[in-house]
């Protein structure tokens, strides 16, 4: 999916969702996921991956702002344009997922009064990303808007001269 990095957003689900792509083509495509790894050991932590967002928000015309807490616990992000343009964006490793996706975003969007949410999950090897296509498809979430899967995997990012 080829996505206009430097378009500019129609709203905050555009705005949130154009730096999740970016954030995704970086550690897919220009050795980003090399920041989740300790030699060949990957570093599981979500926190690494929400420095990254940061990171990816630089310049937004939304205001963005972290661990928001309206009530039921606190969100990892939550872009806006004023009150009536919100969006929210979780990020999950493999392992958090399944109770993440079938009841927490769905608390969040409620205590935050918006409807809009993207649920961007990091996984490290084939079996977490078996199970993460498992858990889509079992809870009817595959292919759906605002679902993001980002593939952090070491073993499968072939140097340019080496490619076939």
């Amino acid at each position: 999916e080829e996505t206009d990095f430097y378009k500019i957003p129609l709203n905050s689900f555009d705005e949130a969702m154009q730096r999740v792509m970016y954030l995704k083509h970086v550690i897919e495509h220009c050795d980003g996921y090399r920041w989740f790894y300790d030699g060949d050991k990957p570093i599981r932590r979500e926190s690494d991956l929400h420095i990254m967002y940061k990171l990816a928000c630089f310049d937004t015309i939304s205001d963005v702002n972290s661990e928001v807490n309206n009530g039921r616990g606190p969100v990892d992000f939550k872009l806006s344009n004023g009150s009536k343009d919100k969006t929210l964006v979780e990020f999950k490793l493999t392992r958090t997922l399944k109770k993440n996706l079938e009841k927490q975003v769905e608390v969040y969007k409620d205590a935050n009064n918006t409807n809009k949410a993207i649920k961007v999950i990091l996984f490290f090897t084939d079996e977490e990303e078996q199970k993460t296509l498992k858990i889509l498809n079992d809870l009817g979430l595959t292919g759906k808007p605002g679902i993001v899967t980002i593939d952090a995997r070491s073993d499968n990012k072939v140097q340019a001269s080496k490619a076939k």
